[in-house]
């Protein structure tokens, strides 16, 4: 496929995994050998269509500051096909606990499948609860789906909860929807929170920022497609490094922050 084709096939794309399309974008723009201008334009396309996604975000500030942007991009490609976060999380989770999240969490999910002691509750958001069990179940790991009504005593028999973040930082995590009402949920309970960065969802809060005003739309937030989850909700935060129970050194940014992404116009 055409490095161009391959662009407008990510930029098409509807949902999906961030951090696969992310890795798909990666490949294109490698392939391309873009000028910086033209490197410019194609970051906002991808941005623009995939407004909510941490490591499309991630990959464009990278290329962007970039002296040598097409090896680079190979380079994040490399890192996206085998996110260390989601071995960190796996070691992380303690031997036969019980856990409950929400949604299709891709990085969690992939985690979970390798801890066959571990029981996983499985919160619906978006009709996806259903996807996460088949696949929990293919790997002979029990898990349960769970209704609205069964959430807090869910929670409360729980070990810990995980929410997979879309983009986060110090200030603000957004994060899957269903993210903040079982957060809160575990507070209540006094369970803990475990926040799952899987890379290039850590970013500068200028992008998170922007990431919440395109993804929660100011006029009708019944259309938003992540929530805004509180940070004082996260007890620890799993990324590359592993667990952290210092949660704002954790969401420290692992991007630079290229203003260019923020400003619109052709150049």
């Amino acid at each position: 496929m055409h490095p161009i084709e391959h662009l407008r096939y990510v930029a098409r794309a509807g949902g999906g995994d961030p951090s696969g399309l992310a890795r798909e974008a990666a490949i294109a723009l490698g392939s391309l050998r873009a000028d910086p201008a033209n490197l410019v334009v194609a970051s906002r396309r991808m941005i623009e269509r995939h407004p909510d996604a941490g490591p499309m975000w991630w990959l464009c500030a990278h290329l962007l500051v970039s002296d040598d942007p097409a090896v680079l991009a190979w380079d994040l490609a490399d890192v996206l096909m085998d996110d260390p976060v989601g071995d960190a999380l796996a070691n992380a989770v303690p031997d036969g606990a019980t856990v409950v999240t929400v949604g299709y969490p891709s990085l969690v999910a992939d985690a979970l499948c390798t801890r066959p002691d571990v029981a996983v509750m499985c919160a619906d958001s978006e009709y996806r609860a259903g996807d996460l069990v088949r696949r929990l179940d293919r790997a002979e790991v029990e898990a349960t789906p769970i209704t609205h009504d069964e959430l807090a005593p869910a929670v409360s028999a729980a070990d810990l909860v995980l929410v997979e973040a879309a983009a986060a930082c110090d200030r603000r995590v957004l994060a899957t929807r269903g993210s903040q009402v079982l957060a809160a949920t575990a507070r209540s309970a006094g369970t803990p929170v475990w926040l799952v960065t899987p890379t290039g969802t850590r970013l500068p809060h200028e992008y998170v920022a922007e990431v919440a005003k395109r993804a929660i739309p100011d006029d009708d937030g019944w259309r938003a497609s992540v929530d805004d989850l509180p940070v004082e909700l996260v007890d620890v935060v799993v990324n590359a490094d592993g667990r952290s129970n210092q949660v704002a050194v954790a969401l420290r940014p692992e991007c630079p922050f290229a203003p260019e992404l923020l400003r619109t116009g052709v150049v």
